[in-house]
């Protein structure tokens, strides 16, 4: 199976000063143009100290100057390995509009505050998900869940606030690197990384 992208150009002089800014410009393009179900899906990839990688979709629910962020159960595979490994990269699979985001960084816990604000966000069930799913373990069947979910339930009907969990809570990846990938016909695709240098970015081009 094979496909030939046929997109416009995309060059240096094209790109925002910062990577921030240029995300910012096609997030929202992807965001506009509906052709996405979830434009904020990503992959996530985490690694054990001793390099073993894996991989997982997460929406992401905020992005700034400061970086990239999500939200986890941190005792979640991917919580337990970002706390001795802080190491991380994020794919944007932007298939439908022929567009790759991938960004390489650090990742670091978000502040309790900024943690419980979010939290109070989500809709009601999903804040009982938090509480009622060990995220990664092993569990015996979906019935068990179900009756963690529906004790939880009684506890905290809705309308009343049910409080964020204490192993529950935001990582925010700093970048030092990201990619922006626009493909073309003959696999002639445009590769721009903005690279951390200090307080500055330099652009390089990579070849397809």
């Amino acid at each position: 199976m094979r496909e030939q992208y046929r997109s416009e150009g995309f060059t240096e002089d094209t790109l925002a000063a910062d990577p921030m800014q240029q995300f910012a410009h096609w997030f929202r393009q992807v965001a506009v143009g509906g052709l996405l179900h979830e434009p904020n899906a990503m992959v996530v990839s985490t690694a054990t100290p001793e390099g073993r990688p894996s991989s997982r979709t997460v929406l992401l629910k905020k992005y700034d100057a400061r970086g990239f962020v999500f939200f986890t159960n941190y005792e979640s595979r991917k919580g337990r390995e970002l706390t001795v490994n802080p190491y991380v990269s994020l794919l944007f699979p932007w298939h439908p509009m022929a567009r790759q985001v991938i960004v390489t960084g650090r990742a670091g816990r978000t502040g309790r505050d900024e943690t419980v604000a979010y939290f109070r966000t989500r809709p009601h069930g999903s804040q009982l998900g938090a509480w009622a799913s060990p995220q990664s373990t092993v569990i015996g069947s979906r019935d068990e869940l179900l009756a963690r979910y529906e004790e939880l339930a009684a506890r905290y009907p809705e309308g009343e606030q049910v409080p964020a969990p204490p192993n529950w809570g935001g990582f925010r990846v700093v970048p030092d690197t990201i990619e922006f990938w626009q493909g073309h016909e003959n696999r002639l695709h445009d590769r721009l990384r903005y690279v951390r240098e200090g307080d500055q970015w330099r652009v390089e081009r990579l070849c397809p």
